[in-house]
């Protein structure tokens, strides 16, 4: 790729460990001739506000060098526009970037980038102007999040199993209404996972069956049972051999509308927000160098 590269920049991905690998990215990309940018907000809005502009002015492709969060940023700068979206993965999980088929070295992401080859992928959006490429969660793991984001310490994937294990001791059912293309399901469940691709928190496959490009969404109900059963369940979902379980349903749809009281929902690793919500698949939304 010997054109314009805009690239969006994480300095906090893996604690900051990442930052050493930036300049030799760069260098990767300059070596075919691309003009490179970097685009490096002050906040989260901050970086998103640069990211739209620079899309709206026509570069060769934005690439975000960073985790999930990151990636789910840069989504909403290029979904639905011809500007190809490229992934350096320097976070910590990289869930997207693995569906996705990308190397895990940054250097090597980096060529498939200068390679210019993009294929489509669909995208999943919320509401009217919201977008994710992975999982969308709501229930016990995105309490567990809420929970997490709420510790100073320990740094890491550290407070997230600190936070699970708080949750664990006051955790109960959740009421979910759910709408799968016009069908309602109505139950109690411990979580429910809305997948574009399978995995998210690092490789949890939740939605093991989830395709980047069959234009559809890959849903994950995982009903109350008693808490012991859920603990020897739940450690499943990090092999994806949960799907046979009694307290497991999976079903497929176009539109999903999710409602529990009290519940807020996260995608790509991001905060959404509170439910009612409804997402649907957008077939092809996403160019990605791939």
């Amino acid at each position: 790729m010997s054109g314009e590269i805009a690239v969006l920049v994480n300095p906090a991905a893996r604690g900051g460990r990442s930052r050493g690998l930036l300049a030799p990215v760069l260098e990767r990309l300059r070596r075919g001739g691309a003009e490179v940018s970097v685009i490096l907000g002050e906040s989260a809005e901050d970086a998103l506000e640069r990211a739209c502009t620079a899309v709206a002015e026509g570069p060769d492709a934005l690439v975000a060098f960073g985790g999930d969060g990151l990636v789910h940023l840069a989504v909403q700068a290029v979904a639905g526009t011809d500007v190809p979206l490229g992934i350096i993965p320097a976070g910590t999980g990289n869930d997207i970037a693995t569906a996705l088929g990308l190397p895990k070295n940054a250097l090597a992401a980096a060529d498939v980038v200068a390679r210019g080859r993009c294929r489509t992928v669909d995208a999943a959006r919320i509401g009217e102007d919201e977008w994710f490429a992975s999982v969308l969660c709501c229930g016990f793991d995105s309490r567990v999040n809420e929970r997490a984001n709420r510790l100073s310490w320990p740094p890491g994937m550290a407070k997230y199993l600190v936070a699970m294990a708080q949750e664990l001791r006051s955790f109960a059912p959740i009421p979910f209404r759910i709408d799968l293309d016009g069908e309602v399901i109505e139950r109690e469940a411990v979580l429910v996972a809305v997948g574009n691709t399978r995995s998210y928190g690092a490789g949890m496959r939740v939605c093991p069956g989830a395709l980047p490009d069959d234009g559809l969404l890959d849903v994950t109900i995982i009903d109350a049972g008693p808490r012991s059963r859920f603990l020897r369940a739940f450690p499943r979902v990090y092999r994806g051999t949960h799907a046979g379980h009694p307290l497991v349903t999976m079903r497929r749809a176009r539109k999903v509308t999710l409602e529990a009281p009290d519940v807020i929902a996260y995608a790509d690793g991001e905060r959404i927000g509170p439910t009612p919500l409804a997402c649907e698949a957008v077939p092809g939304a996403l160019r990605v160098l791939s």
